[in-house]
């Protein structure tokens, strides 16, 4: 009968079900692994997040660095001796100093000393102040002023240079851009020889730190041409500091150099620029006179800047010491 079959059916259906809960209850009663554990959260794609920790848990360690003063003095001590044996024993007069424009550390050897003749690194001078006047008078510089300028800078043309300092107004037109840069150890050459400007290496690094850093006296737009033509020197003039450049640094340089035939017959040879890149930015100035010649004044200028490329980084060192980072209640 009908009725029969149902009844069987349903019997069935029980067993089955009781069968099925004798598995469960086998088993256990808890959520399968898919499920997860009680409290954590789901994470990405179906997976886990583990639970917060409490606040009771250790706090993380963390590390803190810090100058080492005493250690920054003896590395300056150091590369100070080296700069002095490295001019006794090279010939002539020579005057240095490096400025590290990140950490604001300096190193010099008589580097206030002003008797030393500039040459042709006069020339950059000449350019920021044709460069203040033209922004001073509201107007743009004219065709032939740039031409003439990126001559005297880029290929250190004495004809373009001479032009250029007769347009600017001569000794009180340069003489008003030291003081406003406060180059107190720098003084224009007699008349119209801008070459016999006199200076000290601490009044380059001061010009540079201003081309570089910024100053109210130079219009930024002003400081950036100037240092691109000066990274733009012809590569036969690109000789003296950018011996302190390593690979992938840029430089921006002026050299000075002329015999002097009054003084023994001997040469005046200089070199001052902007040494930069990857974790360090240098300004350099090094200038020898009364030298035999000019390959000597050269070798020792990339001397000296090849022993404050090596050093120059001790004089600002960083060390590092543990911490405890406060864990939040």
């Amino acid at each position: 009968m009908v009725t029969d079959k149902v009844s069987g059916m349903r019997v069935m259906e029980g067993q089955a079900l009781a069968a099925c809960l004798a598995v469960l209850l086998a088993s256990g009663c808890g959520p399968s692994p898919d499920q997860g554990a009680v409290g954590a959260r789901p994470g990405p794609a179906g997976g886990q997040t583990a639970a917060k920790p409490s606040p009771s848990a250790s706090p993380s360690p963390c590390v803190k660095a810090y100058r080492d003063d005493a250690a920054a003095a003896r590395a300056k001590k150091a590369l100070t001796a080296g700069l002095k044996r490295l001019v006794a024993k090279r010939p002539g007069r020579v005057e240095i100093m490096a400025k590290d424009l990140a950490s604001g550390a300096v190193v010099g050897y008589h580097e206030d000393g002003a008797e030393q003749i500039t040459a042709s690194g006069a020339k950059v001078d000449i350019a920021v102040t044709l460069l203040r006047k033209v922004r001073a008078g509201h107007h743009k510089l004219s065709g032939w002023e740039r031409e003439t300028l990126e001559q005297m800078i880029e290929h250190s043309d004495n004809k373009a240079a001479d032009a250029l300092y007769a347009r600017i107004g001569g000794a009180e037109a340069v003489s008003a851009t030291y003081a406003a840069l406060r180059m107190t150890h720098t003084h224009p050459g007699p008349s119209h020889y801008w070459g016999g400007t006199t200076t000290s290496p601490s009044d380059r690094v001061r010009l540079m730190t201003a081309l570089v850093k910024g100053s109210k006296a130079v219009h930024p737009n002003d400081r950036a041409y100037v240092l691109k033509l000066m990274e733009l020197v012809e590569p036969g003039q690109k000789w003296g500091v950018s011996a302190a450049a390593r690979a992938g640094d840029r430089v921006s340089l002026k050299n000075g150099w002329t015999p002097r035939p009054f003084i023994h017959d001997t040469w005046a040879v200089t070199s001052y620029g902007w040494v930069h890149g990857r974790g360090r930015s240098y300004v350099i100035s090094v200038q020898t006179d009364i030298q035999p010649g000019m390959e000597s004044g050269v070798a020792t200028i990339e001397s000296a800047g090849k022993l404050i490329a090596a050093h120059m980084s001790d004089l600002n060192p960083v060390r590092y010491r543990s911490c405890v980072s406060p864990v939040a209640p």
